[in-house]
């Protein structure tokens, strides 16, 4: 029988065992080589595919148990969040230090086969499609491309009882309430309908469990995907074949760009799948999962509200996005004009407020969307109201 650990211990347990060798949001097949170094028998890895360019992709089987959970991280290269959870989970599963019990009572209950980078040639150019331009995620029905074979072949032999597909997702989601979309959650249909089978519910009822752990954490933070049906799809694809999958999408907590305090988060969401931790001995209801909120495109990265671009101009808002872009294997954020207009609809991550001020974008009245913002300026006084290198 499990024993649990409690609620409040889990912050301890990351803080001592989280991996230290991966850090930031770019994180390659060379970070993780030299982590693929195991003490604990009941851990093993092995290749089990090749990408475009010959990169390894790797599976690691944690455990021995009847149990059987299909994971997989960075099937789309710039998504590395979930990919340094895994490691945290792995480095916690390969030590002899703590809750020895919860650990060993896993490995005969569970088996998990897990895939910590499908997406290696992706993940190298710092890209959401693999090297040949596509997107493996959209891919389940054609089966083009390599990776997506690789991960179909794990799927048919390991026959899985659930699947986590782990992924992230951009800064824009929020939630209605004005909150941002730190992690959010899908329960894929398998069909057109959106039916409600006993597939989907065995999903919605993970997700449910999970759904209680972190509303400790970021209460009222986490959100629900639209499960509109598309076949391309893999966790669409895989409900289809009967076996529960859940979509995780890590997202963007307040003032975390590199997605460390997110990282967190998804460690405990993993904890409370491998049955770790029970933050309740409540049996979970399916139809909870309808009370999580539903995303909503209803965030920029910044807002500048009510500026005038010329004097005679009505006050506006400015949206500035953060273009991700990989410069000497660091991933800059590079601010970029995106949109002009009422914004009241919108939510920034970081608001600023221009008074009704003419400003200047880069020390000129005229920009175009798309430019990058290097700094911002009040015309008259010349305050600076924004800049890049702040």
């Amino acid at each position: 029988m499990f024993t649990f650990v409690k609620p409040m211990k889990i912050q301890t347990l990351y803080k001592q065992h989280s991996c230290s060798g991966l850090s930031g949001r770019y994180i390659t097949f060379d970070h993780i080589r030299p982590l693929l170094n195991f003490s604990s028998s009941y851990i093993s890895w092995e290749e089990i595919g090749s990408t475009q360019n010959d990169l390894p992709i790797v599976n690691i089987k944690i455990g021995r148990g009847p149990k059987r959970i299909l994971a997989w991280s960075q099937m789309h290269g710039n998504e590395s969040t979930t990919t340094k959870a895994v490691f945290d989970l792995l480095k916690l599963f390969d030590q002899k230090e703590v809750i020895q019990d919860k650990i060993e009572a896993f490995f005969s209950t569970y088996t998990l086969s897990l895939i910590p980078m499908l997406n290696p040639d992706g993940a190298a150019l710092y890209t959401r499609e693999n090297a040949n331009g596509v997107d493996l995620n959209r891919d389940a029905a054609d089966l083009s491309e390599k990776e997506s074979r690789v991960l179909r072949s794990a799927f048919e032999d390991f026959q899985p009882h659930l699947c986590l597909n782990l992924h992230d997702q951009r800064s824009i989601y929020g939630l209605p309430s004005g909150h941002p979309s730190v992690i959010s959650f899908l329960a894929p249909s398998e069909d057109q309908q959106r039916t409600v089978t006993a597939t989907r519910i065995e999903a919605m009822k993970e997700i449910v469990r999970v759904n209680r752990v972190l509303q400790k954490h970021i209460p009222g933070m986490v959100g629900r995907y639209d499960d509109t049906y598309n076949h391309k799809c893999v966790g669409d694809a895989f409900t289809a074949a009967g076996v529960p999958t859940v979509l995780f999408e890590a997202g963007h907590f307040p003032g975390d760009y590199n997605r460390e305090r997110t990282r967190e988060l998804i460690f405990y969401a993993l904890l409370e799948i491998c049955g770790i931790t029970a933050v309740s001995s409540e049996i979970a209801d399916h139809t909870d999962y309808f009370e999580i909120p539903e995303n909503k495109v209803n965030f920029k990265d910044i807002i500048l509200r009510n500026v005038k671009f010329h004097k005679d101009d009505e006050p506006v808002s400015l949206g500035i996005q953060y273009r991700e872009t990989l410069i000497d294997d660091t991933i800059e954020f590079i601010p970029v004009a995106e949109s002009i207009g009422d914004l009241s609809n919108f939510y920034g991550h970081l608001e600023l407020q221009g008074k009704e001020k003419e400003i200047l974008v880069n020390y000129q009245q005229n920009f175009d969307i798309g430019d990058k913002i290097a700094t911002i300026t009040e015309k008259t006084s010349k305050n600076t109201l924004f800049s890049s290198n702040t």
